[in-house]
């Protein structure tokens, strides 16, 4: 029989052990909606965010041996919900947040100076504030991959080619329907700069949140009668944009939406009226990728796994998520090069982020060839890649019509410096010299 001496000795060996397990863990907040108007976006790419991180830990016990731990917490994507996940959680893990992924642009704007302050990086990929691109203004804030504006871009680059060239452009009109939110009306600017150098006009019609009335919007669609519309939607705003659009008799193929109006859940409930509807995207779709299999084999061969419903799996919002984790993991790698092989702050996470380098060569190596778009990060740039490609519903699944079309960077690019030079007077802050950092 053991003594008391003993067993007090094992008690504390065994906490000293879980202690040290503890160290070696490195924290990331999964602050996300799974109900609400907008569920079907959040499960779908936090579903695949944590699949993949999951997926790291089964199949390699974490980054260099770190275990990846989460937590989740319900946004309902709502501002001060938002708010609300960041605090409760940013302290959380032996180091605290890693990085946070509001997945909302409204919430991303209400952690810019909280993030700043707390040093922990915002990473709004595909969304956010376009001109935190600037990263000698913003730097904990990271709208990677490609932001709103040069998504914009793209997206007129798109319909010029569609109209026989940039040239001809001139004298069309352009209808924006765009979500009355922060992230809806992110790019009035760039739009409104475009129409001035292409010589189209452009009407910025606004759809309240969540976006279940819209006939006074495509009354006004046809009173305007224009050569193409722009949907910025999110969640059931998309569907019932389709269905109207069905009913005022405008075709679908002369509306590109924007890439959170562009998943399976967004065309599926809208039937028929979806066929011929043309998306943009920073992701494609399909379970043929390495990636996917790994994430089957190592998670739902095992009886886990997010999604209760797997044929989401391989989807667009899914796919998302799995690029979230991509970026996630290949960060705290990059970190571990100047930080060591262990459990790292935010503020170490967010030189990971800013030397982000996702070559052809890499996503090869990640079994995510072909899934997104090679991504490089600096301190002037913490957009880091900015390409879209478009997709066209062909009323089953998905069609990619383009290769990575790049953005319209001598006009982006002016105006997010421009923007972020405001921002930075307005909040007294002194942008960082580049040739400074590494």
């Amino acid at each position: 029989m053991k003594s008391v001496r003993q067993a007090l000795l094992g008690v504390v060996l065994l906490g000293a052990a879980a202690t040290v397990h503890a160290q070696n863990e490195q924290f990331i907040p999964m602050n996300g909606y799974w109900v609400g108007p907008y569920a079907p976006g959040g499960s779908g790419i936090f579903g695949g965010f944590i699949d993949y991180v999951n997926m790291i830990n089964a199949r390699e016990g974490g980054v260099n041996g770190v275990k990846l731990t989460y937590e989740k917490c319900e946004t309902e994507y709502n501002n001060a919900r938002g708010v609300e996940c960041y605090e409760r959680q940013k302290k959380k893990g032996p180091t605290g947040a890693t990085m946070v992924h509001p997945l909302s642009t409204g919430i991303t704007y209400s952690l810019i100076e909280k993030a700043a302050a707390d040093k922990i990086p915002v990473v709004s990929i595909g969304y956010g504030r376009t001109d935190a691109s600037d990263g000698r203004v913003f730097p904990y804030i990271f709208p990677l991959i490609t932001n709103y504006w040069s998504q914009n871009t793209a997206k007129i680059k798109f319909i010029g080619a569609k109209e026989g060239g940039m040239d001809k452009l001139k004298g069309k009109k352009i209808v924006n329907i765009y979500h009355e939110s922060a992230y809806g009306k992110e790019t009035i600017p760039v739009l409104d700069a475009q129409a001035a150098k292409y010589g189209f006009t452009v009407t910025h019609i606004p759809v309240p949140h969540p976006g279940n009335e819209q006939g006074a919007q495509w009354l006004q669609v046809r009173q305007i009668k224009p050569d193409w519309v722009i949907l910025r939607g999110w969640g059931v705003m998309n569907p019932v944009a389709l269905k109207a659009a069905a009913r005022a008799g405008f075709p679908r193929e002369k509306i590109v939406g924007v890439w959170w109006s562009g998943a399976e859940e967004d065309t599926i409930p809208a039937g028929a009226a979806a066929k011929g509807y043309i998306a943009a995207g920073f992701n494609v779709a399909g379970t043929n990728f390495p990636v996917i299999a790994e994430i089957k084999k190592y998670i739902y061969a095992k009886g886990r796994g997010e999604m209760e419903d797997q044929t989401r799996i391989g989807s667009i919002y899914y796919n998302r998520g799995v690029v979230h984790g991509i970026v996630t993991v290949e960060a705290i790698r990059k970190a571990q090069e100047k930080y060591g092989k262990k459990a790292l702050t935010g503020e170490q996470i967010r030189w990971g982020l800013e030397n982000l380098s996702i070559s052809d060569a890499n996503l090869k190596a990640l079994g995510a060839a072909g899934f997104m778009q090679p991504l490089k990060v600096s301190c002037l740039d913490h957009e880091g890649g900015g390409a879209v490609k478009f997709q066209q519903w062909d009323g089953n699944k998905w069609v990619v019509l383009t290769d990575w079309i790049t953005p319209d960077r001598e006009l982006v690019r002016p105006m997010i410096e421009q923007s972020a030079a405001a921002y930075a007077k307005e909040k007294n802050i002194t942008p960082r010299d580049c040739s400074k950092e590494s």
